[in-house]
């Protein structure tokens, strides 16, 4: 069985799913691997980021926000999604090597709905087949023996969370992600 390598992911959007709505930024860090332990990486060694071409003309405003990203601007320079998608995938790959890459999100089901979509339109496949998705709201979840909805950040020991600032730039944030995961999965509760 191969080892695990988890890619931190997070996703900037301009509404809550794709196809109508679309993926403007999307970052990823490494925040570590797994064979019979884990061993954290420091998440902002290897990072990849793009912002990217809206898809459609629809986007609810009070989304769009959140990031702070300009529409219009990314028409014009954003990377086309295929391009993006495919850099990606390539660069999962390569970053892996031997790995089983891992994708991981909190929480994972909004991250991975973008990611897994746009990389089966635009590329026809997952770098992280149909179900390599791990969310760190649940593992904290089982592993602090709390109920699903206890399992907020709100709610966390203080130590597991990352000193970073979540500051909605998705390779910021998925930097921050990615020491979230490496403290739950070094975490002895």
């Amino acid at each position: 069985m191969r080892a695990d390598m988890y890619f931190s992911v997070d996703v900037e959007a301009d509404g809550p799913i794709p196809g109508p709505y679309s993926m403007l930024s999307f970052g990823a860090a490494v925040a570590g691997t797994r064979g019979e332990s884990f061993a954290r990486t420091d998440p902002a060694a290897a990072t990849f980021y793009r912002e990217l071409r809206p898809i459609s003309d629809e986007f609810v405003p009070a989304a769009l926000a959140v990031s702070g990203l300009d529409r219009e601007a990314l028409s014009r320079v954003g990377t086309h999604p295929e391009v993006a998608m495919r850099e990606f995938s390539r660069w999962v790959t390569e970053t892996a090597g031997e790995h089983r890459p891992v994708f991981v999100a909190y929480p994972a089901s909004f991250d991975w709905m973008f990611v897994y979509w746009y990389l089966i339109r635009f590329t026809g496949a997952s770098v992280f087949g149909h179900s390599g998705c791990l969310d760190v709201k649940t593992a904290y979840a089982i592993r602090a023996g709390v109920p699903f909805g206890g399992a907020t950040k709100r709610a966390m020991p203080r130590h597991l969370m990352s000193e970073r600032r979540h500051t909605h730039h998705a390779l910021d944030d998925a930097i921050e992600q990615a020491d979230l995961f490496a403290n739950l999965m070094s975490w002895q509760p």
